[in-house]
């Protein structure tokens, strides 16, 4: 069993094979998000707050934090970011940026073991990312792309990450701490694109034994009604073995779907989480849940045949 263990200053979570799967939220992210990016770089982070807060509400076991805006001090205000999402949320964090600066200085503050996003497969990245994730004590999220770029050949993908996973341990980063990615490609532009995710995630689990995530939006992207086909991959990508992912949990069909695939999938232990989240506890259903709750959990009883 493979666990991904995350804290922060008061809170664990576990990204593992039969747990819950962990919902990261991804809205702390100016890219794409032009208002978000002008106030950050104003230093006004009321915004990032309340996204924080409301993705926790929301369900969101961890949240993804980056401050990746075009000409400004990308460091300072990853650090700022971090420091204020810890104070109002209790959840561990994903310390996202493709700058090694920033990611020094969202370290340098974070408070507990947070999940470093990300590191590639280029020699060079993986040079100066890995070391530092090493020295903090930190997990990875590791990308299957070099510097030949996203290959279509989902083995070729596969490749990458065994190579990742393998230097990771040269620094002494076990396989538990690093969660790859097999990069979800838009399902509009690369008919394959969920096959091949679904192919790559089951390699991953069986022959290198780690922890998965993506950022699972992707796959919808330029699509109408997107957030179902968003869930309804998430959903698939349980199926298959998928551990986790950097999404948002404000869309309802969504965190349904991953809620549902929980279930079916055997990682939600007498449906709890779901009749928590779903059943008004003072209706009929709800009296009938918890009737039926009870009785699965009383011994078996003989009774008598009939005289």
């Amino acid at each position: 069993m493979t666990d991904t263990v995350l804290s922060s200053a008061t809170r664990e979570v576990a990204i593992g094979f039969g747990r819950p799967f962990v919902m990261i939220g991804e809205r702390i992210n100016p890219t794409g998000r032009k208002l978000l990016a002008e106030e950050m770089k104003a230093g006004d982070f009321s915004r990032v707050e309340a996204d924080a807060i409301a993705q926790v509400e929301a369900g969101a076991q961890m949240l993804d934090v980056n401050a990746g805006i075009p000409l400004a001090d990308e460091p300072a205000l990853l650090a700022r970011a971090i420091q204020l999402v810890q104070s109002v949320t209790d959840v561990p964090l994903s310390i996202d940026s493709s700058i090694v600066a920033a990611l020094e200085a969202g370290l340098a503050v974070y408070q507990g073991k947070p999940l470093v996003n990300s590191v590639t497969g280029e020699d060079e990245v993986l040079e100066r990312v890995l070391p530092l994730v090493a020295r903090h004590g930190a997990a990875v999220v590791a990308i299957s792309n070099d510097d030949t770029g996203i290959s279509e050949d989902p083995d070729v993908r596969f490749e990458v990450a065994r190579k990742i996973v393998e230097r990771a341990a040269d620094h002494g980063i076990p396989a538990a701490d690093v969660v790859v990615d097999p990069l979800v490609m838009p399902i509009g532009a690369m008919g394959t694109a969920g096959q091949q995710v679904f192919a790559l995630v089951r390699r991953l689990r069986e022959e290198l034994k780690v922890n998965t995530t993506c950022g699972a939006s992707n796959v919808s992207f330029g699509l109408p009604n997107r957030h179902a086909v968003t869930g309804t991959f998430i959903s698939m990508a349980i199926a298959h073995g998928m551990t986790s992912a950097i999404m948002s949990p404000l869309h309802a069909e969504v965190k349904t779907a991953v809620q549902a695939a929980d279930v079916l999938a055997g990682h939600d232990g007498d449906c709890a989480a779901w009749i928590r989240a779903h059943r008004d506890p003072e209706s009929a259903a709800g009296r009938e849940c918890r009737t039926a709750g009870r009785r699965r959990r009383l011994p078996a009883r003989h009774t008598p045949p009939n005289p």
